[in-house]
């Protein structure tokens, strides 16, 4: 008989967190694990991405307060082996209410950005780094997606080294390739530079473009995303001036063509944890620039190709790195500058020994 495994989603929106989720599920052995999902609202750009063999509980309560007591009663209804969830503040409440769950229930935590920063920038800081203190070490498993973030956990929140587990995101290099097709024509003699996330604060795009505005020489910027701060971000690009040279065309579902048509990729971010993004824009072939805070991007510098991934501190540092940037001479997409150790099948894998570990 196969092991039910239970995943939480607050939604389908379209972050690195939610694409993980979704892959790690649909690459589960469906002759050893029969996992479901359970979502505090159904609605979201990656609702086409759960497999049709995935049976779907759509709570339609889009807050954490308002869902918990029906996410625990679908839970309980489900009786799963194993609850697998991967944002802070709903791992953290299924943790608190684990004496609400079935006896035997195991919970699986993953951590999507590294603590030391999100929890300064997000809100009631102190509160928060209580609470993972608290909860936190109370997991069956917390997957991290980077050695740096397993330090973290160990030392600062207390997690014991015996219940983390490192789980790079899995990253299907060959299936975004093949959906690149057709590359927009080359904009003249301009840099092209893309970025890509939910537009919040946490990814900086507000201070990308104030940098944006002083870089020298012809270039573009591209921000794919939607969130709360786009009419801010619309507002800053005008009165800069720049309504011709940064476009914010909205979210979109495919943006490898986005990436490969790039000449480098933007990570302005004030923290991450491993950002998906940034490892699909070096699927596509196009380097990365990314900001120290980006999560373990360092890790992921030292294993890739040398140059396609630099690091630069925010400020002067970026934007020296954005200005060396110039229009690259070779055809498009140029070859995957991903390191190995993210596909699917394999991540699939190491994930399935963790559930047999615990359970």
């Amino acid at each position: 008989m196969s092991t039910r495994i239970t995943f939480v989603l607050p939604s389908f929106a379209g972050g690195g967190a939610e694409r993980v989720m979704l892959q790690l599920l649909a690459g589960m052995d469906r002759s050893q694990f029969s996992p479901s999902l359970i979502a505090m609202h159904g609605d979201g750009p990656l609702a086409a991405s759960l497999p049709n063999d995935v049976p779907l509980t759509d709570l339609a309560r889009p807050r954490l307060r308002h869902a918990l007591p029906a996410l625990i009663g679908a839970i309980r209804r489900a009786r799963p082996r194993a609850v697998v969830s991967s944002l802070g503040y709903v791992n953290i409440a299924l943790l608190a209410c684990r004496i609400l769950l079935p006896l035997r229930t195991r919970i699986i935590v993953r951590e999507a950005n590294m603590p030391s920063l999100s929890l300064p920038g997000g809100p009631r800081p102190g509160l928060m780094r209580w609470l993972y203190r608290r909860y936190y070490p109370r997991a069956d498993a917390v997957i991290c997606t980077s050695h740096m973030m397993m330090g973290e956990m160990a030392g600062d929140i207390g997690v014991a080294r015996t219940r983390l587990h490192l789980l790079p995101n899995p990253v299907d290099a060959p299936a975004l390739r093949a959906a690149i097709g057709t590359l927009a024509a080359e904009d003249g003699n301009s840099v092209r530079f893309i970025a890509a996330g939910r537009l919040t604060r946490q990814k900086g795009f507000d201070r990308l473009i104030e940098t944006f505005a002083n870089l020298p020489g012809e270039s573009r910027l591209t921000i794919l995303g939607e969130g709360p701060e786009r009419k801010a971000l619309e507002a800053m690009r005008d009165n800069l001036g720049l309504s011709d040279k940064i476009h914010l065309p909205g979210f979109a579902q495919k943006p490898w063509p986005h990436y490969a048509a790039a000449d480098a990729f933007l990570m302005p971010s004030r923290w991450e944890g491993m950002p998906n993004a940034a490892l699909e824009a070096l699927a596509c072939g196009t380097p990365v620039i990314a900001t120290p805070e980006s999560g373990a991007i360092a890790e992921i510098a030292k294993a890739a190709p040398a140059g396609a991934v630099t690091v630069a501190s925010w400020g002067e540092g970026f934007a020296a790195a954005m200005a060396e940037i110039s229009i690259g001479g070779e055809e498009k997409p140029r070859p995957s500058l991903l390191p190995p150790g993210h596909e699917p099948a394999a991540v699939a894998r190491r994930f399935e020994n963790i559930i047999r570990q615990i359970c």
